[in-house]
């Protein structure tokens, strides 16, 4: 397995043009999964020691950071990410921070899960970017405040250890903790900026809140639903199609590059776990001029269980929600969507009910995990 590759160091000073052409990134292997602390899943940066430049909730800006060269206000140059004062020592003889000096934000996951990755970005943060970074994950339930969070009682686990990092570049990390956790701490040492946090990893539900509901969307990211595979990503995500809430404009949704050949374009997903599906959606918002023309969904049950069709190919109607009632329950794991011959869908819901097998299996897999 290759080595996460690592960067260090100050970047060079803005010089004028794209601020983006010398920034440092690499391909990590980690982020095909979701984003557990994406703010449409409804994380949230609930606490930090310091914001005095920049605010805390900048971290989780769904877009990449942007800069200004010209813009400052009162406290400064105004930069898009969390920004803290640059700490000091106790005394003219000893002016420099301490080792253990550090400043810290609290992150809510928008999905409980397994955190597979992280990244720290520093875009734009040249030279005053923390020296080093570590994150921590709990899992706490409920609702708990800042200050319970804080609290003696609650046990973090590191998932990355503080580590160097280079500014103006994207700081990934691979993350080996097979645990479901709920929040983090992100800590700078000993202070600094960054622009984003993104935190790749796989949804693991509550499968008391998923029994209560009874029924619900089984392919919902939210509800531990995930992209497997599909046939192009030119555009935008997969994801999207699972995400809560309707799409909002265009590159919300999926959409491909335009077909020469004679073939389509499909997604593969794996539900929240064996359900029975009853009816489903599929929503072609902000798709007008490139809506998918047609689509069929299938189903199939375990790994090796074949693919029957549980919407046979229709007709789509661009900027429209399809909503369609089965004749019968189908029983799967997996489910895929086949649009015809391209174009793109915002939205997939498939609403229904784990089967008995599909409900122990969750519970098994969330004790396991710690939940």
């Amino acid at each position: 397995m290759t080595a996460t590759p690592r960067f260090t160091g100050d970047a060079n000073p803005y010089g004028g043009g794209d601020p983006y052409a010398d920034y440092r990134t690499a391909d990590f292997p980690f982020t095909h999964l979701a984003d557990l602390a994406d703010r449409r899943l409804g994380a949230g940066v609930v606490a930090a020691n310091d914001e005095f430049f920049a605010q805390r909730e900048n971290l989780l800006l769904p877009e990449r950071a942007e800069f200004d060269p010209e813009h400052f206000g009162n406290k400064g140059k105004v930069m898009d990410g969390w920004e803290t004062r640059r700490r000091r020592g106790t005394s003219a003889e000893h002016p420099w921070p301490a080792a253990e000096d550090h400043d810290w934000a609290l992150i809510r996951l928008g999905a409980p899960g397994v955190v597979r990755g992280v990244v720290v970005d520093t875009a734009h943060f040249r030279g005053n970017h923390p020296q080093a970074v570590s994150v921590e994950g709990t899992s706490v339930p409920g609702s708990p405040s800042p200050g319970e969070l804080l609290s003696d009682d609650v046990k973090w686990t590191t998932l990355v250890p503080r580590t160097p990092v280079g500014g103006h570049a994207a700081n990934g990390f691979a993350v080996a903790a097979e645990q479901r956790f709920t929040h983090l701490r992100l800590n700078q040492h000993p202070d600094g900026g960054i622009a984003r946090l993104r935190v790749y990893g796989e949804v693991v539900p509550d499968p008391a809140w998923l029994a209560a509901l009874g029924t619900f969307d089984v392919v919902a990211l939210e509800n531990g639903g995930r992209v497997e595979d599909a046939s192009n990503l030119f555009y935008s995500p997969a994801t999207n199609t699972i995400r809560p809430g309707r799409s909002r404009k265009m590159d919300d949704g999926w959409e491909t590059r335009r077909r020469r050949d004679r073939g389509h374009d499909w997604i593969r997903y794996a539900l929240t776990a064996r359900a029975q599906i009853r009816a489903l959606e599929i929503d072609t918002a902000y798709l007008k001029g490139n809506s998918a023309g047609w689509a069929s969904v299938s189903v199939k049950d375990g790994d090796d269980g074949e693919w029957r069709e549980i919407l046979p190919r229709t007709r789509l109607q661009p900027d429209t929600d399809h909503r369609f009632v089965l004749p019968e329950p189908a029983v799967g794991t997996h489910a895929r969507v086949d649009i015809f011959p391209d174009g793109g869908i915002s939205r997939l819901r498939l609403f229904g009910s784990l089967t008995e097998q599909g409900a122990a299996a969750l519970a098994a897999r969330h004790q396991e995990l710690g939940g």
